[in-house]
């Protein structure tokens, strides 16, 4: 089998091995695949991997030996599946391998907006406390968890795992999500409507998925109904917030804060108006780019070609029958 990865780099920027995915095949890697050269890269590739690449329908029609699709991605919008599906090529993701990761993240994030644990660094470091009459100071206030309310817009695997952080933090964790049980899965959590989640939540973190409900779900109203003391995290996906409705309500004070590791292009233009936001804490998306989530992602990615190889179907998104 020839096996192409369209953009391998950001899964392995040289930490890990292909080595898994060689044995299977004769391989070729490309660490980023701009458009106008996928064509001429998969042309051959009978199993072809993607990151971020987009395979489009117009694509699909170009590549006549192409069998199988990998998205090293939990994610896999990038792909149009349907017209996959109607060559007979089956399309996989890998679905769980950063929920340790990610759920990490969001209080790496609002732990940041709770203390600004680097603008204090930086102070130090600029001569501030050396120059202090005090044995301490701070440059912002400071926040402490306990007793505060996080409010999770989705609870599947991450979400979970954040709420479990936030009842270690002795947190109340009010949770909306579209397949709500009874119990809730994590013990505490209390299930709520999404108007009375951004009213009552001091924290609301975003997690779940890109659809057409859920693009722009955090809006100028909804924005509204949040405590101007709440802060806003996001780990999911950029779209789900429209980001000139929040740039306005932190720069006007209408909520604390707000921690981003996703925007609604990546990368941002120059032009982005969180970029210049007031208390808008942004990284690069990164949350999932730990290496043991890495090691794990690699791992399943050359499980499911394997899979495919002996006529199995794991975490395949869009059945053939």
């Amino acid at each position: 089998m020839n096996i192409v990865v369209l953009d391998g780099f950001t899964l392995n920027p040289g930490d890990l091995t292909w080595d898994g995915l060689s044995g299977l095949g004769r391989l070729t890697i490309y660490d980023r695949t701009p458009q106008e050269l996928i064509v001429e890269r998969a042309s051959d590739a009978e199993i072809v991997l993607t990151n971020k690449t987009p395979l489009n329908a117009s694509t699909l029609t170009k590549l006549p030996k192409l069998q199988y699709i990998g998205v090293l991605a939990t994610g896999y919008n990038i792909v149009d599946t349907e017209a996959a599906r109607s060559r007979g090529i089956p399309v996989t993701n890998v679905p769980t391998y950063g929920t340790h990761s990610v759920a990490q993240f969001v209080f790496a994030l609002l732990l940041e907006l709770c203390h600004h644990v680097g603008r204090h660094d930086a102070a130090v470091k600029a001569g501030d406390w050396t120059n202090s009459t005090d044995f301490c100071f701070t440059r912002s206030p400071l926040t402490e968890l306990s007793g505060k309310t996080i409010g999770m817009i989705g609870l599947g695997k991450i979400g979970t795992q954040t709420a479990r952080i936030a009842n270690a933090m002795d947190m109340r964790v009010l949770a909306v999500g579209s397949g709500k049980r009874t119990p809730a899965p994590v013990e505490g959590v209390e299930w709520a409507t999404l108007e009375q989640l951004l009213k009552e939540s001091d924290i609301v973190s975003l997690h779940c998925p890109l659809t057409p409900e859920t693009s722009g779900l955090i809006n100028k109203d909804r924005l509204a109904l949040m405590k101007p003391s709440a802060f806003l995290i996001n780990t999911s996906r950029g779209p789900l917030i429209v980001e000139q409705d929040l740039a306005d309500a932190l720069n006007d004070h209408r909520i604390a804060g707000a921690a981003l590791d996703v925007l609604s292009v990546e990368p941002p233009g120059a032009d982005n108006p969180l970029l210049t936001a007031k208390n808008c804490i942004i990284t690069p998306h990164i949350a999932w780019a730990t290496k043991e989530a890495r090691a794990r992602l690699m791992k399943t990615a050359v499980d499911n070609v394997r899979s495919f190889l002996a006529g199995k179907t794991d975490n395949v998104v869009n059945p053939l029958s």
